[in-house]
């Protein structure tokens, strides 16, 4: 949140390997993260080589679907460097999901996924997200409220089993009305809800944060504040 002009530099170079050892490894775990029934006919194949002993049982690797993925980032202020490199993060490991879309706000919400559409410099895609999203709706300060609702009402019918939402912030709400039913109604009708927040623990629910109330809804909060807990993070996913 804090970072230097040279520690986002050297952010940015990190982030190119990371993206490639995350979707080898999450391709790994979707193929071979648990077994399947029994194969009688693959045992009974293999089991020839023992003298017709079934020694060496061959199971069904289940192959099941790729998720969707839901990001909802918040990119005001000391936040927006986070969600940056969050975005650039998932969208760089996308081919591991069926669907990625974004949506950033402030107080307003805007859909962003077009930014990275057929596009090959996702910095470029991110730095569009950050200068022409349509995320101001009264003074451009945090408003969690207004935002989850305006994301429900416009997509929240989007949201199914098949979907795991992200969403991105520190959760300081300027002290708004929270609107944390819609966190709850979110769970309800997705495969996972998952809250991510650069700030420390011990500030957590400490002056106009709320993320305590959010977080009750979600199936896990995480500090996030370096990329080997985003890292950490992006491995769940599958």
């Amino acid at each position: 949140m804090h970072a230097s002009r040279e520690e986002m530099a050297s952010l940015r170079k990190a982030i190119f390997p990371l993206t490639r050892k995350l979707a080898v490894r999450l391709a790994r775990k979707r193929r071979h993260g648990r077994k399947g029934p029994l194969d009688f006919r693959n045992t009974v194949r293999h089991s020839l080589s023992y003298g017709g002993v079934p020694a060496e049982p061959k199971f069904r690797y289940p192959r099941p679907s790729k998720p969707e993925i839901f990001v909802i980032a918040d990119i005001s202020g000391s936040v927006a460097a986070f969600a940056r490199f969050t975005l650039h993060l998932v969208y760089a490991i996308s081919g591991q999901f069926s669907k990625v879309r974004a949506f950033v706000f402030i107080d307003g919400l805007d859909e962003v996924t077009r930014f990275f559409e057929g596009v090959d410099d996702i910095g470029e895609a991110v730095h569009r997200v950050n200068t022409e999203a349509d995320v101001v709706w009264v003074d451009g300060h945090s408003d969690y409220g207004h935002a989850f609702e305006v994301f429900w009402q416009r997509y929240g019918r989007e949201v199914t089993s098949k979907t795991t939402v992200m969403i991105l912030g520190d959760a300081r709400n300027n002290y708004h009305a929270a609107q944390s039913w819609i966190v709850k109604e979110m769970q309800k009708k997705a495969r996972h809800v998952f809250w991510l927040n650069p700030e420390p623990r011990s500030y957590w629910d400490t002056g106009d944060s709320i993320v305590g109330e959010y977080g009750i809804h979600c199936d896990g909060t995480f500090e996030c504040r370096n990329l080997r807990q985003l890292e950490k993070f992006v491995d769940l996913l599958a």
